[in-house]
Protein backbone atom coordinates (compact mmCIF):
# COMPACT_ATOMS: atom_id res chain seq x y z
CA UNK A 1 0.00 0.00 0.00
CA UNK A 2 1.29 3.75 -0.62
CA UNK A 3 0.68 6.53 0.63
CA UNK A 4 -0.08 9.91 -0.74
CA UNK A 5 2.72 12.76 -1.24
CA UNK A 6 1.99 15.35 1.42
CA UNK A 7 0.21 18.87 0.19
CA UNK A 8 2.38 21.46 -1.22
CA UNK A 9 4.69 19.22 -3.32
CA UNK A 10 7.90 18.08 -0.79
CA UNK A 11 9.02 19.19 2.49
CA UNK A 12 7.35 21.70 4.82
CA UNK A 13 8.53 23.06 8.37
CA UNK A 14 6.32 22.08 11.05
CA UNK A 15 4.91 24.85 12.27
CA UNK A 16 3.65 25.17 16.61
CA UNK A 17 5.52 22.88 19.45
CA UNK A 18 7.51 20.56 18.27
CA UNK A 19 7.08 18.70 21.29
CA UNK A 20 3.61 18.45 20.47
CA UNK A 21 2.52 14.86 17.97
CA UNK A 22 0.60 15.99 15.42
CA UNK A 23 -2.06 15.15 16.99
CA UNK A 24 -2.27 17.56 19.11
CA UNK A 25 -1.78 15.81 22.88
CA UNK A 26 1.06 16.88 24.74
CA UNK A 27 4.17 13.83 25.11
CA UNK A 28 3.92 12.55 28.55
CA UNK A 29 7.09 13.36 30.42
CA UNK A 30 8.63 11.82 33.27
CA UNK A 31 8.02 13.73 36.65
CA UNK A 32 11.05 15.44 37.93
CA UNK A 33 11.86 15.39 41.54
CA UNK A 34 14.50 17.10 44.03
CA UNK A 35 18.11 16.88 42.45
CA UNK A 36 19.87 14.24 44.35
CA UNK A 37 23.18 16.11 43.89
CA UNK A 38 22.44 19.67 44.90
CA UNK A 39 23.45 20.74 48.21
CA UNK A 40 21.67 20.52 51.13
CA UNK A 41 19.99 23.59 52.48
CA UNK A 42 21.74 24.54 55.99
CA UNK A 43 18.85 26.61 57.38
CA UNK A 44 16.50 23.87 56.33
CA UNK A 45 14.05 22.73 59.56
CA UNK A 46 15.00 19.34 60.24
CA UNK A 47 12.16 17.50 62.07
CA UNK A 48 12.94 15.92 65.30
CA UNK A 49 13.87 12.57 64.72
CA UNK A 50 13.34 9.39 67.16
CA UNK A 51 15.69 7.10 68.88
CA UNK A 52 15.88 3.81 66.72
CA UNK A 53 14.39 1.21 68.95
CA UNK A 54 16.24 -2.36 69.11
CA UNK A 55 13.34 -5.07 68.68
CA UNK A 56 14.89 -7.49 70.25
CA UNK A 57 16.13 -5.34 73.47
CA UNK A 58 15.19 -7.15 76.69
CA UNK A 59 12.15 -5.11 77.95
CA UNK A 60 12.49 -3.79 81.20
CA UNK A 61 16.17 -3.61 81.53
CA UNK A 62 18.46 -0.30 80.65
CA UNK A 63 20.45 -0.64 77.67
CA UNK A 64 23.98 -1.68 77.80
CA UNK A 65 26.59 0.49 78.28
CA UNK A 66 29.64 0.95 75.87
CA UNK A 67 30.94 -1.64 73.26
CA UNK A 68 32.11 -5.32 73.83
CA UNK A 69 35.59 -5.97 73.26
CA UNK A 70 37.08 -7.34 70.22
CA UNK A 71 38.77 -10.48 69.59
CA UNK A 72 39.59 -13.26 71.47
CA UNK A 73 38.48 -13.73 75.09
CA UNK A 74 42.09 -14.07 77.03
CA UNK A 75 43.59 -17.37 77.36
CA UNK A 76 43.53 -19.02 81.26
CA UNK A 77 46.56 -18.59 83.07
CA UNK A 78 49.26 -21.61 82.79
CA UNK A 79 49.55 -23.67 85.46
CA UNK A 80 53.17 -23.44 86.69
CA UNK A 81 53.54 -27.00 88.20
CA UNK A 82 52.59 -28.59 84.56
CA UNK A 83 55.61 -26.41 83.36
CA UNK A 84 57.91 -27.23 86.47
CA UNK A 85 56.67 -31.25 85.73
CA UNK A 86 57.08 -31.06 82.24
CA UNK A 87 60.70 -29.24 82.50
CA UNK A 88 62.00 -32.13 85.26
CA UNK A 89 60.68 -34.98 83.14
CA UNK A 90 63.14 -33.48 80.39
CA UNK A 91 66.05 -33.27 82.91
CA UNK A 92 65.21 -37.16 83.83
CA UNK A 93 64.75 -38.21 80.48
CA UNK A 94 68.62 -36.38 79.84
CA UNK A 95 69.76 -38.19 83.01
CA UNK A 96 69.37 -41.34 81.39
CA UNK A 97 73.00 -40.59 79.90
CA UNK A 98 74.57 -41.28 83.27
CA UNK A 99 74.22 -44.84 83.14
CA UNK A 100 70.23 -44.32 83.16
CA UNK A 101 70.20 -43.59 86.59
CA UNK A 102 69.56 -40.13 86.15
CA UNK A 103 66.00 -41.34 85.20
CA UNK A 104 65.14 -41.59 88.84
CA UNK A 105 64.38 -37.57 88.65
CA UNK A 106 61.51 -38.50 86.08
CA UNK A 107 59.64 -40.18 88.89
CA UNK A 108 59.60 -36.82 90.48
CA UNK A 109 58.40 -34.99 86.99
CA UNK A 110 55.52 -37.41 86.81
CA UNK A 111 53.92 -37.11 90.08
CA UNK A 112 53.92 -33.15 89.65
CA UNK A 113 52.26 -33.89 86.17
CA UNK A 114 49.34 -35.65 88.12
CA UNK A 115 48.96 -33.22 90.79
CA UNK A 116 49.01 -30.53 88.11
CA UNK A 117 46.52 -32.20 86.25
CA UNK A 118 44.00 -31.62 88.98
CA UNK A 119 44.92 -27.96 90.01
CA UNK A 120 43.78 -27.48 86.25
CA UNK A 121 40.67 -29.41 86.44
CA UNK A 122 39.97 -27.89 89.58
CA UNK A 123 40.73 -24.06 89.04
CA UNK A 124 40.59 -24.55 85.21
CA UNK A 125 43.65 -22.82 84.00
CA UNK A 126 45.64 -23.62 81.31
CA UNK A 127 48.94 -25.91 80.74
CA UNK A 128 47.21 -29.51 80.67
CA UNK A 129 49.58 -30.36 77.37
CA UNK A 130 52.62 -29.86 79.87
CA UNK A 131 51.42 -31.63 82.58
CA UNK A 132 51.11 -34.52 80.59
CA UNK A 133 54.11 -34.34 78.82
CA UNK A 134 55.51 -34.03 81.83
CA UNK A 135 53.62 -37.26 82.63
CA UNK A 136 54.33 -39.49 79.84
CA UNK A 137 58.17 -38.57 80.12
CA UNK A 138 58.60 -38.73 83.56
CA UNK A 139 57.34 -42.33 83.58
CA UNK A 140 59.32 -43.52 80.50
CA UNK A 141 62.31 -42.32 81.93
CA UNK A 142 61.76 -43.65 85.19
CA UNK A 143 60.32 -47.37 84.02
CA UNK A 144 64.10 -47.26 81.98
CA UNK A 145 66.23 -46.13 84.71
CA UNK A 146 64.28 -48.77 86.91
CA UNK A 147 65.72 -51.40 83.89
CA UNK A 148 69.12 -49.54 84.28
CA UNK A 149 69.40 -49.81 88.03
CA UNK A 150 68.35 -53.58 87.94
CA UNK A 151 71.26 -54.55 84.75
CA UNK A 152 73.72 -52.49 86.92
CA UNK A 153 72.54 -54.72 90.18
CA UNK A 154 72.73 -57.75 88.06
CA UNK A 155 76.16 -57.07 86.83
CA UNK A 156 77.56 -56.48 89.78
CA UNK A 157 76.67 -59.57 91.57
CA UNK A 158 77.49 -61.48 88.65
CA UNK A 159 80.98 -59.91 88.39
CA UNK A 160 81.29 -60.22 92.60
CA UNK A 161 80.64 -63.90 92.20
CA UNK A 162 83.77 -64.63 89.64
CA UNK A 163 85.86 -66.53 90.91
CA UNK A 164 89.20 -64.54 91.51
CA UNK A 165 91.46 -67.45 91.39
CA UNK A 166 91.62 -68.22 87.87
CA UNK A 167 92.77 -64.76 87.14
CA UNK A 168 96.94 -64.93 87.03
CA UNK A 169 98.80 -61.62 86.98
CA UNK A 170 101.68 -62.53 86.14
CA UNK A 171 101.08 -64.28 82.53
CA UNK A 172 101.97 -60.91 80.77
Amino acid sequence: MTYPPPPGGGWSSPSGDPTMPVSGQPIPVQPTGKDPYAPADPYAAVPPQAAPVDPYAPHGYPPPTGYPGYGYPPAPQTNGLAIAAMVVSILGALGLCGYGLGGWIGLIGAILGHVSRKQIREKGEGGEGFATAGIIVGWISTVIAFLATIAIVVLVVWAANQDSSTYDSTTY
